[in-house]
């Protein structure tokens, strides 16, 4: 049984991350915990001893099985819930199955995800619909700035709306229940894009009341790569179609996404033993303590570079996004750079992002983090360094 009270360094034993390193990007693509690790190579043992069999005839109870326990994390029913590889190809599955005609607008905004916005372009571009973006100026000021923002770009024409519920660069912690309604009352449909939330802040996804929403269990659920879900409304699943079409279609919601070809199906099937470790390791208490702590790191490191966040400090959860004190060029190609330079000559590892004509650093807060390790960050990249 794992103590909260270890919770920091002395608990980082249950990762396999190099000891010489100290990691700020847990929100970049997760990290396996070795129990999980041990699940998926137990979950693989057993599908190798007889392939054919398990992929054939146990499969689908395996899966059904297996998403119980992701639905109850997010207060949702298990057969509304579907496994995806990630966030992203959740999101362009739903993309693919709408039918889009000219004149009609897919709503992003300036804080969307690099990769949906380009997904959404595709879509647009097939289609004769174009992409309209809401601009949401940093630093924010509260959360009325971002509605403001959204209202302003909502028109008769907006077929469909996508929002971050924890935005990936700048870390924000969007109102996505708020801007859901926004969207409906303009009579869009919303997708809302919770790459980050799952397992980093308390979710109940029926009640922000979106048409779908997709979330990563790799990052903070603590389950393997390529282990995403997509929920969808009893109405949307009816038009909502993987992105491979294959045996399952036309048998509805679950059959379809559940069978898409052969796969590695052990992400999924380790994803109850990622959702067991996160409750042993707190649960609730740990969401509560890893947001405390990414919210004082924050702050240590604003007040130690004078610089600024990109809102205020309870608009993050388990990651803040900070200026760095630094004049180089505000390009992705220095914040890739400078990122590489950290890892490698320092040892830390952070993520490194340009936006609104700067360069920031975003952090994150995990059960293995504690405050030395901002200290470390702080001091590598002083003002006066």
């Amino acid at each position: 049984m794992i103590s909260v009270s270890r919770w920091g360094a002395a608990v980082r034993n249950e990762w396999r991350l190099d000891p010489a390193i100290v990691y700020l990007n847990h929100g970049g693509f997760g990290v396996m915990p070795q129990a999980v690790l041990a699940e998926q190579d137990r979950w693989r043992a057993r599908i190798e001893r007889n392939p054919t069999h398990f992929l054939t005839f146990e499969i689908d109870d395996a899966l059904r099985d297996a998403v119980k326990p992701v639905a109850g994390a997010i207060a949702a029913a298990p057969e509304d819930v579907v496994f995806v590889e990630n966030a992203t190809s959740g999101l362009n599955a739903v993309l693919r199955s709408l039918d889009f005609e000219p004149g009609d607008e897919i709503l992003i905004t300036s804080l969307s995800y690099p990769a949906i916005r380009k997904a959404a372009q595709y879509t647009a571009s097939r289609s004769g619909a174009r992409v309209v973006e809401a601009e949401i100026a940093l630093p924010i000021a509260d959360d009325a700035a971002i509605l403001r923002a959204v209202a302003g770009k909502l028109g008769i024409r907006t077929k469909l709306a996508i929002f971050d519920h924890i935005a990936s660069h700048s870390a924000l912690v969007l109102p996505a229940a708020a801007l859901t309604r926004l969207a409906h009352e303009a009579g869009a449909t919303v997708m809302i894009d919770g790459a980050h939330a799952p397992g980093m802040i308390p979710l109940d996804v029926p009640a922000i009341a979106a048409d779908w929403y997709v979330g990563n269990l790799h990052k903070w659920c603590f389950a393997p790569r390529s282990c995403g879900f997509l929920w969808a409304t009893k109405a949307m699943q009816r038009v909502t179609h993987p992105l491979a079409i294959s045996h399952g279609y036309g048998d509805g919601f679950r059959a379809e996404f559940d069978w898409t070809g052969t796969r590695d199906v052990t992400p999924a099937l380790a994803a109850p033993a990622a959702i067991d470790f996160h409750t042993r390791l707190g649960g609730a208490a740990l969401m509560t303590r890893n947001i405390a702590l990414a919210r004082a790191a924050a702050t240590l490191l604003q007040q130690r570079w004078g610089t600024e966040l990109t809102g205020p400090l309870d608009s993050f959860a388990a990651m803040a996004t900070v200026r760095l004190p630094l004049a180089d060029p505000p390009t992705g190609a220095r914040a890739t750079a400078l990122m590489r330079e950290l890892s490698e000559r320092h040892g830390i590892v952070a993520a490194v992002v340009a936006l609104a004509d700067a360069l920031w650093v975003r952090i994150a807060a995990q059960a293995y983090n504690d405050m030395a390790d901002y200290e470390r960050l702080a001091a590598v990249l002083a003002p006066h360094a």
